[in-house]
């Protein structure tokens, strides 16, 4: 993806979303890209339905507003995609990528989802990985893969940075969720 890639995070409070936007952000500045990453704010409570955005470019960024047309949709909970319209603004050759344990074809049909759609099942990775099923650094693994967006080892370094005590968890479920994800 070249110029500037906008990135919509979906997930619930206390997953993650925005600690993988920003993470993302800082994976993408650490290459010496222009990035920046904002939450979307709302009634934030842990379990209620959250969204962070993170913008990659090439050069400075000037907008400074909310994505709405994101080019990438990051789904970290499969229950959102029922209580949210995830593709809402999604460009028409736009990306989703969820965290599901259904096949695309049943996300597909259930959702509508006509888009480029990359699953992994980031919840079991997470739970076998890192033993809770907080699926933000699993599902930044996706996104990776799915976009090529940044390189895994920039994100790895963001993790280790962010995460030290639990950092080896979190790069093997990351690193997992690269090598799981499926078009």
């Amino acid at each position: 993806m070249s110029g500037m890639t906008e990135v919509r995070w979906h997930g619930r409070g206390g997953q993650g979303a925005v600690a993988s936007a920003e993470m993302l952000a800082l994976a993408a500045i650490d290459e010496g890209k222009a990035a920046q990453a904002f939450p979307s704010f709302g009634p934030e409570r842990r379990g209620a339905p959250v969204m962070a955005f993170t913008r990659v470019a090439d050069d400075f960024i000037w907008v400074r507003v909310g994505v709405t047309e994101p080019d990438v949709v990051v789904v970290l909970d499969p229950t959102v995609m029922g209580a949210v319209d995830v593709t809402r603004g999604l460009k028409p050759d736009g990306i989703i990528v969820a965290n599901t344990s259904k096949s695309a074809g049943e996300l597909q049909e259930k959702y509508g989802l006509g888009n480029r759609l990359f699953i992994v099942n980031a919840n079991r990775i997470a739970m076998e990985e890192i033993g809770r099923p907080i699926t933000n650094t699993t599902m930044m693994g996706a996104m990776v893969k799915a976009t090529g967006l940044v390189k895994l080892e920039s994100v790895e370094r963001q993790i280790a940075h962010r995460f030290p005590a639990i950092a080896e968890k979190n790069i093997k479920a990351l690193r997992r969720a690269y090598e799981e994800t499926e078009l």
